[in-house]
């Protein structure tokens, strides 16, 4: 019945195609500049202001990814080997990746079965005499309960990371997301709010010397000033220029597609919160601690709603199909017989809808209709 009808791609594929004349453009300028300066250069060091005064951060240094800008946060906090991180037991992979890196062990804590982020009274039982730090992360449309956080870590004496990769423009209690913890982090890979036609990514904090470390991280432990003196042990985590001179023209436009974003998920929301009695089950409602870059919805039977919507036209994504602590990779730093049920549960039946500021107002209706149209069957 719905062959000849188009198709509602989860990822867009014309996702930058009215900045292809931008980008053409700076490829030539900056690529053709005598300078010759590709990373770290004038164009970076505007991002970086820019965003600082967005968000009132004492410091942001673009990194080359979210990856390598959250690895870049724990080194310089000074986390390594004897050390635990506690981390979410669902979401991304560099969540427990990047304190590996660093040489600590991630201890995996259970997440909240409606927000999806991680609980933090699962995260303080998982605190020990070993943990150095906790690190929630935002996940899909929803900030991790930031000021419960912000008082386990004072009252256990552990620091506070927070992964906000995903919740760029974010506020909670009138404090941005990225900016409650010592440090968080955003990423700018294509499909996230601020996404780029690449990798990279940013550490935004209220600690100006924990700033200047990371600053010096991310490019071999130099300081900046002087070539060839190394500080500290680094990384190679440049930001490039071209695309922070993109960024820098996109971030203008940063609100009006965040507000599309958010008008989309409250619609959503709306019409589809009803289903719950059928299996369906939407992410929490309102704009406080919101973050629109997944809409993601809890469907007892996922696979049969996922091929559903494949047949009216209409992609999705499983992300995360199973906890970390049920990945290959990170089995070893688990213990036997250890569960974590609302993340187990969660991974089953996860089920991601089309999020993006170009979605039009019909494909937004067709993919409400063809979630209604699933629970009458």
């Amino acid at each position: 019945m719905t062959a000849a009808r188009p198709q509602v791609p989860f990822f867009p594929p014309d996702l930058f195609a009215a900045d292809r004349g931008l980008m053409l453009d700076l490829l030539q300028r900056i690529g053709r500049a005598p300078e010759q300066r590709f990373v770290l250069g004038e164009h970076t060091r505007r991002l970086e202001e820019l965003l600082r005064e967005r968000y009132g951060a004492a410091d942001v240094v673009a990194c080359g990814s979210g990856t390598s800008a959250l690895t870049l946060v724990l080194g310089a906090l000074g986390i390594g080997a004897g050390d635990e991180v506690v981390v979410p037991a669902l979401g991304c992979a560099p969540l427990a990746a990047c304190v590996t890196g660093v040489g600590a062990v991630p201890v995996f804590a259970d997440v909240d079965p409606h927000t999806l982020t991680v609980d933090p009274c699962q995260v303080e039982r998982r605190i020990t005499v070993r943990t150095a730090a906790v690190m929630p992360a935002h996940l899909f449309s929803a900030m991790a309960d930031m000021p419960r956080f912000v008082d386990l870590a004072r009252r256990r004496g552990v620091r506070l990371v927070e992964d906000s990769a995903v919740a760029q423009g974010a506020v909670l209690d009138g404090r941005p997301a990225g900016l409650w913890g010592e440090a968080g982090v955003y990423s700018f890979v294509q499909v996230k709010s601020f996404g780029m036609p690449g990798e990279g990514g940013a550490v935004v904090t209220r600690d100006a010397d924990l700033g200047r470390r990371v600053r010096m991280l991310r490019n071999h432990g130099q300081d900046g000033h002087r070539r060839f003196v190394h500080h500290l042990v680094g990384h190679n985590s440049r930001f490039d220029e071209i695309q922070a001179a993109f960024q820098c023209r996109r971030l203008a436009g940063l609100s009006a597609r965040l507000r599309r974003r958010t008008a989309i998920a409250e619609h959503y929301t709306e019409q589809l919160a009803p289903l719950a009695a059928y299996g369906v089950r939407t992410p929490p409602p309102g704009r406080e601690g919101g973050c629109p870059y997944v809409y993601t919805v809890l469907a007892e039977r996922r696979n049969r709603l996922a091929r559903h919507l494949r047949r009216h036209g209409v992609d999705s994504h499983v992300y995360y199909p199973l906890p970390l602590p049920h990945q290959p990779a990170f089995a070893p730093y688990t213990a036997p017989g250890d569960r974590w049920p609302h993340a187990e549960r969660a991974a089953r039946h996860m089920l991601s809808l089309p999020l993006y500021p170009h979605l039009t107002d019909g494909q937004v209706n067709r993919v409400v209709a063809a979630v209604k149209d699933f629970v009458r069957h």
